[in-house]
């Protein structure tokens, strides 16, 4: 594993919004260097996975008995003007302020991932949450082809680095949750082998992916190993976005069922598997995550696209515990199987 680096953010930081959008960045770096591109577009420089600034590190295996977490954040930036007047809209991991603003994210999820774990969470070029606010799933693909080139890149310097005797856990939300997904098309046979599960939280996992990529194989239950965690949450089904959660697999990530049977979480939150009609316009037969007696008022609405009936913020934190522990519990189901075999 890369050598850790220590992150820190105040303690002071109670509850903030993921995905950070509602806060106006003005970001200029004369520093960075722009790619060729026929748009006019400012493109950062590559990332260099060699280098240990491009990566968020923790290590808390100190038993050498648990798995290797690779995570992939959530977007963080909006469209930005560079130093020479074009626009980008791309998050730039050679600027500081854009590294610290992931970071947020990173070591809050590193807190419950990394104990028992080694950890490790590439900085990337993410897609900045305009793309997403257009709502448009061509305008988001073509955009986040180089966020997805970086985090598949980083992985491949990641597997090169890690001890294949050891599970591994993919795990990532939002636009991380995308690169999971890319990440379950992207690995050989070899490192699908050593997958012991792959957590996409807040985003989705469609027909196409599952049809295409035999490396998604939906998880049945709390133990099997190999499988793809995925579910979103909303107040009803109505509240859908199609862009983030029309996805045909879901688990319910208190009670490990795939129906919906209810499942209470800290005593007062009643969560349930729900699924939208058949004849719904936008997201027909999509299954997601319906949660009451929790309003999510400390996430605010973005746009009218995050956190409008959908509690999208949530994801990486109303679970968990439950992702903490189910982590530990697959880790040591893949170890176990791996012996018998």
């Amino acid at each position: 594993m890369m050598k850790q680096t220590k992150q820190w953010i105040p303690a002071a930081i109670l509850v903030f919004c993921i995905m950070g959008f509602w806060v106006l960045y003005t970001t200029t770096d004369k520093n960075v260097q722009s790619a060729p591109n026929t748009q006019n577009e400012f493109v950062p420089q590559k990332p260099d996975y060699t280098d240990t600034t491009m990566w968020y590190t923790a290590d808390g295996d100190t038993l050498d008995t648990g798995a290797d977490v690779f995570y992939v954040v959530s977007t963080w930036e909006k469209d930005w003007t560079a130093a020479d007047g074009r626009v980008c809209h791309y998050a730039d991991v050679w600027n500081p302020e854009h590294r610290s603003r992931m970071a947020q994210e990173i070591s809050r999820v590193a807190a419950y991932m990394s104990p028992g774990n080694r950890f490790a969470a590439p900085y990337y070029r993410h897609t900045t949450i305009d793309a997403w606010a257009t709502q448009d799933e061509d305008t988001i693909r073509e955009r986040t082809q180089l966020a997805m080139a970086d985090v598949c890149e980083a992985f491949d310097y990641f597997c090169s680095r890690r001890d294949d005797s050891r599970p591994l856990i993919i795990a990532g939300f939002s636009q991380g949750g995308m690169a999971v997904v890319e990440l379950l098309k992207h690995m050989s046979d070899e490192t699908y082998r050593q997958l012991a599960a792959a957590y996409v939280m807040g985003y989705k996992v469609t027909p196409e992916d599952t049809a295409t990529c035999r490396h998604i194989r939906p998880a049945k239950g709390e133990y099997d190993t190999g499988v793809t965690i995925c579910y979103n949450t909303v107040k009803d089904v109505r509240y859908a976005k199609p862009i983030i959660a029309a996805s045909c697999i879901c688990i319910n990530p208190v009670n490990w069922r795939t129906d919906s049977t209810p499942a209470t979480l800290h005593d007062t939150i009643t969560v349930a598997i729900g699924t939208t009609p058949a004849d719904a316009p936008s997201a027909p037969n999509c299954r997601m995550l319906v949660v009451s007696g929790y309003s999510g008022s400390e996430y605010r609405p973005y746009r009218n696209l995050l956190n409008v009936g959908d509690i999208h913020s949530c994801e990486p934190w109303l679970y968990s515990d439950c992702i903490r522990r189910n982590i530990s519990a697959r880790t040591h189901s893949h170890k176990l199987h791996r012996t018998i075999k």
